[in-house]
């Protein structure tokens, strides 16, 4: 039956019963037992369960389901589509209050819902309602408690539109039906589960006294929306609580009665005739019977110049002037005039060293020729860089300079208050002290705030360059001071005694660095500002 060559597939080479050790059974493949001849059964590999995708071209390749045209269809948008897309982002029809990642969120909704439910070419897409509207009136509605109105926006959607394109809607339909429960549940419909909900202390879970007790949220929800609609709702209430006196506020004060409307702040018109009256701080409304008027206040002025010219009181003056300040600012008169009456405060308190009120009129004489109400802007402006000298305030200094014009470096006083700062800045006493003996106008007074802490630092440096010894005379000569004794008297006191001493025609100082390093560094850790706003 069987040739020499073609065996049987159950006939090994050893055959039964023989000494070799084999089993005697062989595996026989099931499929086409006696053709020796044809190649080996293929492997089989299980295909993955996808009812969708078509079978493989051949049992000997796994291959991956081929991309339906589904998703390419997907891409393609229709020119409806992208009109309706290009009409919501249009900067018309931006609606303040709503940001742009929630448009874009709604947006994406909207198309997800139409595609997934192949209806993209079947809307009325220039008729529906934009992601922004539909924002709006959902927030309407929450803000109102109008939760179990379903979210149809108005107007009505025309009658190609079905009801299941509306984010939210609950009409069934059958291509979308498995998606609705993977997006996040809207207010609509928590709306039909309102009467569901049960709070915190009526849960189904049960638990002990103390579970129910330490519930994250302790207030029942009666709204029962999202959180994202809470924090919408929040958002309105504290954009309410601000308008109108805060009439939408939620606060215990709200159940009182209402306070009575604030009476008008505007200006005062004085009635007094009285040239001269004492300052006193207000701690009520001013009484125009107490406040003088613009032409009493002019020959208040020239009063106090003469008697400042003949007492030369400061106490009484100083009171006068911010008296005579209080009633221009009670009254809101700002013209030359306030701009005149507050430079001559600052001189006088500058000559009697009040840096205190000095820098009160500065603050407001820097609002006043910003209004440019005439007076001498320059000269107050070198004021105010030689005091930012004084203070070390190197913030206000950048500031000032920065505000400067061409202009106002052209004039007298801004160059030489300029120089003195580049001098300080470099170092150079020498060229300090000359222009410490060539002030323009009123400068002498505020660089007399700052010249002992700057010879300290001078006769730091010369310790340093001039050894063992320095002539007295060259001191006096080069910090500027008025003759030999004045300088003697200033090193002896700052302890410098010891360094002093007397040769046949001459004195001489012994140079210690280190003693003037020392009061350098005391002279400039504290400084003075008192009365600076």
């Amino acid at each position: 039956m069987y040739s020499v060559s073609g065996a049987a597939p159950w006939q090994s080479n050893g055959g039964y019963g023989q000494p070799n050790g084999h089993p005697a059974y062989i595996p026989v493949p099931t499929r086409n037992p006696y053709a020796s001849s044809l190649p080996p059964p293929p492997t089989y590999v299980p295909q993955p369960l996808n009812h969708s995708s078509p079978a493989p071209p051949t049992p000997m390749t796994v291959a991956s389901p081929a991309p339906s045209n589904e998703s390419k269809k997907k891409t393609e948008w229709s020119p409806a589509v992208r009109a309706y897309v290009n009409r919501c982002f249009a900067a018309e029809h931006q609606i303040p209050g709503i940001e742009r990642s929630e448009m874009e969120m709604k947006l994406r909704e909207v198309i997800t819902n139409a595609a997934q439910s192949n209806m993209l070419n079947s809307y009325n897409w220039a008729n529906m309602p934009l992601p922004q509207q539909m924002i709006a009136e959902d927030r309407k509605r929450a803000t109102l408690g109008l939760q179990s109105v379903p979210p149809n926006f108005v107007p009505p959607p025309p009658p190609l539109v079905p009801l299941s394109f509306i984010p939210g809607s609950t009409a069934p339909h059958s291509a979308s039906s498995g998606s609705a429960v993977l997006r996040k549940r809207k207010s609509s419909e928590m709306s039909a589960e309102s009467d569901n909900i049960h709070p915190p202390w009526r849960s189904k879970k049960g638990g002990s006294l103390e579970d129910r007790m330490s519930a994250p949220d302790k207030r029942p929800r009666f709204d029962a929306v999202p959180m994202s609609s809470k924090s919408n709702i929040s958002l309105e209430q504290r954009k309410r609580r601000f308008d109108n006196g805060g009439s939408g506020s939620s606060s215990p004060r709200k159940n009182g009665p209402s306070p009575p409307p604030a009476e008008s702040l505007g200006p005062v018109v004085g009635r007094s005739e009285k040239l001269e009256k004492n300052y006193f701080r207000l701690t009520s409304a001013p009484n125009p019977d107490d406040v003088r008027p613009l032409p009493v206040l002019r020959q208040t002025l020239e009063l106090l110049k003469q008697k400042w010219r003949k007492d030369n009181n400061y106490g009484y003056i100083c009171d006068q002037f911010k008296s005579l300040r209080q009633d221009l600012t009670v009254q809101h008169i700002k013209n030359s005039f306030t701009t005149d009456v507050y430079e001559i405060h600052a001189r006088i308190a500058l000559e009697k060293g009040d840096l205190g009120e000095y820098n009160q009129c500065q603050s407001q004489l820097r609002a006043l020729y910003k209004q440019n109400l005439g007076g001498h802007p320059h000269e107050f402006k070198a004021y105010r860089i030689l005091y930012y000298i004084y203070t070390c305030n190197r913030t206000d200094m950048n500031d000032m300079l920065s505000e400067l014009t061409p202009a106002d470096k052209q004039s007298e006083e801004v160059k030489h208050a300029l120089a003195v700062r580049s001098a300080l800045a470099l170092g150079n006493y020498h060229q300090f002290f000359k222009l410490y003996n060539d002030p323009p106008k009123m400068g002498a007074y505020l660089m007399d705030m700052f010249i002992e802490r700057e010879r300290l630092a001078a006769l730091a440096a010369i310790s340093k360059s001039y050894k063992p010894a320095v002539r007295l005379r060259f001191i006096t000569e080069e910090l500027t001071f008025e003759s030999e004794a004045e300088a003697a008297q200033f090193i002896l006191d700052h302890e410098g005694k010891e360094l002093l001493e007397e040769k046949d025609d001459y004195v001489q100082m012994k140079t210690n660095n280190r003693l003037w390093e020392e009061a350098k560094m005391a002279a400039f850790k504290f400084v003075d500002i008192k009365g600076q706003i």
